[in-house]
């Protein structure tokens, strides 16, 4: 049998262990990697027992997935994102974790770096989207509560058989998160482009605001909503053992402490905002099936479908057709699309839809706030303050703690500064 998914968190007669996590504007060259270095020294002479993940050098990582789709089949249905994908995509992460450590040395510390397997991060066969099963923290434990500085390849692990995988886009945070899990970490730090999580996109408004704290079920939706602070993952694993994340920038003075935003616990958040955030996702498309048959067990075989072809679906809105049977509008990433329109189109003598309808033109816009639970009139206040700016609502879900809307996409920013001034999430409102 394969041990716990992860080692239970344990008392230690040692200094606290933390986690510190490098993306790949933080990691983008020599330079900013020495900088990298002054936070993880700053941690290490604290008398911390220090690991970091980091990830692959800003753009590279691009660059290896374009070499592997130029050697790869010619076929652009045929999926490359195999073993040697892997081994190939991977190896920007070890250039990343030995330039780090290089560093650390020259600095006159103890350090190393390990690659996935040598963690080990011990992940199923998943390819390219692995997920990760298992990290023995035993050895690389010991080697940090010993003083040495341990840098691990973030993105990737050892799948059955022994052969390298990938976690995807974004694996880099879910590796430092099962890292903190696996170690028993007092915190795992998250360093990146940004000083935290904020109300709203900064670039959209210039009102949005540093948020002290975020539950993890707040920065779960966030993440999944367009924000990108935080792969959705990496937050669901943070969430599933209590690991206390904290959001920091990279490019502010190593040598002052900054508070970032920390994720953690609703209990430990004291004064719940009714709305915390607003967020604001781009990579949306719609299809709109007209005239489906009305009748049970249609809907089944439709999302059936597109569940085997690797569809995911968001949104969903059934009404009934003018003329027969029903309408049926559902969303999905816009990536997804031609893989939705494809399975669909071949399957349309079985479902026996009359016509299908596709959207670009479209961008999801949401709220999310754990005081929602607890407050009435949220979506009025959604609802009023768009169509006071004459937005045209589309589609709407919802959860116990988000409202998202689907708009046109050439309203979407002028509805998130609307309703981040109309929840009072503007910062002369929270100063106020």
């Amino acid at each position: 049998m394969a041990s716990p998914v992860y080692a239970e968190k344990a008392a230690f007669d040692r200094m606290a262990r933390i986690v510190l996590k490098f993306g790949g504007t933080s990691v983008a060259d020599v330079d900013r990697m020495r900088r990298a270095a002054a936070f993880i020294k700053r941690e290490a002479d604290a008398g911390h027992s220090v690991a970091v993940a980091v990830s692959a050098m800003a753009g590279e990582t691009n660059r290896l997935v374009a070499l592997c789709a130029d050697a790869g089949p010619p076929d652009p249905a045929l999926d490359v994102r195999n073993v040697e994908y892997d081994a190939v995509v991977a190896s920007g992460e070890q250039v990343t974790s030995g330039l780090v450590a290089l560093i650390l040395q020259k600095l006159g510390y103890r350090a190393r770096s390990w690659q996935g397997w040598q963690a080990p991060v011990r992940t199923d066969g998943a390819h390219g989207k692995a997920r990760i099963l298992d990290i023995p923290a035993e050895i690389l434990g010991e080697a940090i509560d010993t003083g040495e500085i341990a840098v691990v390849a973030g993105f990737q692990g050892i799948a059955p058989g022994d052969r390298i995988s990938t976690l995807g886009r974004g694996g880099s945070d879910t590796t430092a998160v099962a890292l903190a899990a696996a170690l028993g970490a007092e915190r795992c730090d998250i360093y990146t482009d940004v000083d935290g999580v904020y109300t709203t996109d900064p670039r959209i408004s210039k009102q949005a605001r540093r948020l002290d704290k975020v539950s993890y079920e707040e920065m779960l939706e966030m993440a999944s909503l367009g924000a990108k602070v935080l792969q959705t993952r990496s937050v669901e694993l943070a969430m599933a053992h209590k690991v206390r994340v904290r959001v920091l920038s990279s490019f502010g003075d190593p040598g002052r402490a900054s508070p970032g935003t920390v994720i953690c616990d609703e209990d430990e958040i004291v004064e719940k905002q009714i709305v915390s955030a607003v967020t604001l996702s781009k990579d949306e498309a719609k299809i709109s099936l007209m005239g489906v048959p009305d009748e049970p067990g249609r809907a089944s075989m439709i999302f059936g479908l597109l569940a085997d072809a690797g569809v995911n679906i968001d949104m969903i809105v059934q009404s009934p057709s003018r003329q027969s049977g029903a309408n049926l509008s559902f969303t999905m990433a816009d990536s997804e699309l031609p893989r939705a329109v494809e399975t669909l189109t071949l399957a349309k003598p079985k479902i026996g839809y009359d016509q299908m309808l596709t959207d670009h033109n479209i961008v999801k816009v949401s709220v999310v706030g754990v005081g929602m639970r607890s407050h009435t009139g949220v979506a009025s206040t959604m609802f009023k303050a768009l169509a006071e700016k004459a937005i045209n609502i589309q589609n709407i879900s919802t959860s116990e703690i988000k409202i998202s809307v689907l708009i046109a996409a050439e309203y979407g920013e002028l509805a998130v500064r609307a309703l981040h001034q109309a929840y009072g999430l503007d910062r002369s409102a929270g100063a106020a």
